[in-house]
Formats: structure tokens, sequence, C-alpha cells
């Protein structure tokens, strides 16, 4: 249960005093031991701190903290530990703060199954219960479901996506929240929605 990019980057993010983690799907997947083309990674560093060594990666998104590394022809993304704002658009929040600790991170991210970390010694954070749903196979938001689905509506998009694919049932007030916000999905620029479709697609051929 290992991650080869992974394992090279921490040695490079560690040698110059910043630490590196796996999150998201892509601890998901290892977890289930599914196969997975998506290297999401996290840092205690900033963009401003990784150009000094790693030049070569994309700093279009940096802004949110975001860079993207092209490795052996696969795209590694990773972002810096933040918090975040109040969503205004119904899909960006209107202001991020860096913080270092993972703990704090954890709360911007959509569902429990999504929030789980592993550190450089492949040692895993779960601060919402994500290993739990994960075995009890349910799909369930972070903090108020209403509040999440009307942060960004694509998540209602996801939530039912990863219902599908893994085979997991959505937790009821999840369920609930999706129901009842799915008018917002007019909200939301018909490419991403036709992204998340394609996702879906791809995912269960």
């Amino acid at each position: 249960m290992e991650d080869r990019f992974f394992n090279t980057l921490k040695k490079l993010y560690g040698s110059y005093g910043f630490r590196l983690y796996i999150v998201g799907g892509s601890v998901r997947d290892l977890l289930l031991g599914r196969p997975y083309k998506d290297h999401d990674f996290v840092t205690d560093a900033t963009p401003e701190q990784e150009k000094d060594f790693m030049p070569e990666a994309s700093y279009a998104f940096s802004k949110f903290g975001s860079i993207r590394l092209t490795l052996e022809g696969e795209e590694i993304d990773i972002t810096t530990l933040r918090l975040e704002g109040s969503y205004t658009d119904f899909r960006h929040p209107s202001h991020i703060q860096f913080v270092k600790d993972p703990k704090l991170d954890y709360k911007r991210r959509d569902f429990t199954i999504n929030a789980l970390y592993l550190d450089e010694e492949y040692q895993l954070l779960d601060y919402c219960g994500g290993v739990e749903d994960l075995n009890n196979k349910v799909i369930r938001f972070i903090g108020d479901p209403a509040t999440r689905v009307k942060e960004d509506p694509l998540r209602i998009l996801r939530a039912e996506r990863f219902s599908r694919v893994l085979g997991f049932s959505l937790d009821p007030k999840t369920k609930e929240a999706i129901d009842d916000n799915r008018d917002l999905l007019k909200e939301l620029n018909p490419d991403k929605i036709k992204e998340e479709e394609r996702k879906l697609r791809s995912s269960v051929k």
C-alpha cells in the first residue's frame, strides 16, 4: 500500500523542511485496494516556497494553493493545507488561509471518506470518522450537509458518483440535503456537470 510518486516527493519536501501527505481519493482508494490515477497530495509548504525547489511545476492555480507536477507522464496535484472562507459563487471560497495542520484542513473537504490523510510513514490521520464510513460503505458529508451542498452544488453529483462507483449508500442526512437542494445544479457551469458525468462514465466501464 504505497504510492511511488509520494515516496519520491516526500523525500524532496522533507529535505527542505516541509511535510507532505497523501489525501482524499488517493487515500480512499489505497485503503480499498482500488487502482487510481489521481495523485492528490497536501503540504505545509506554500506555492512561493515550492518554487524554490520545484520550479518545473505549473503554478497556474497557485493563488488557491494548488500546483501541478508531471512525473512519468502522470499529473500530481499538490495543495497547501488551508482554511476556506464562505462560498459566494457556488464553487469557490471567498478567501483562503494557508495553515500547517491537516486537522484544520480536513473541515473544508466534502465527504468523510475523502478527508483521510497518510503521512510520510503511511500513518493514517482520520479526524471525522472517515475510516468507519469507509468500512460501513457510507457517503457522508463533513459538517452540515445542507451547507456543504449550498457551498458547491457539484457535490450532489460527486456524492452520487461515489455511491454508484463504490457501491456505497448515502447517509440519510446527506441524501436529504441532496434531494432538498437539487435545483441548485442550475447554478453550475454546464461544462462542470458534463465533466462530472464523464468521470462517472469512465469509472463504471
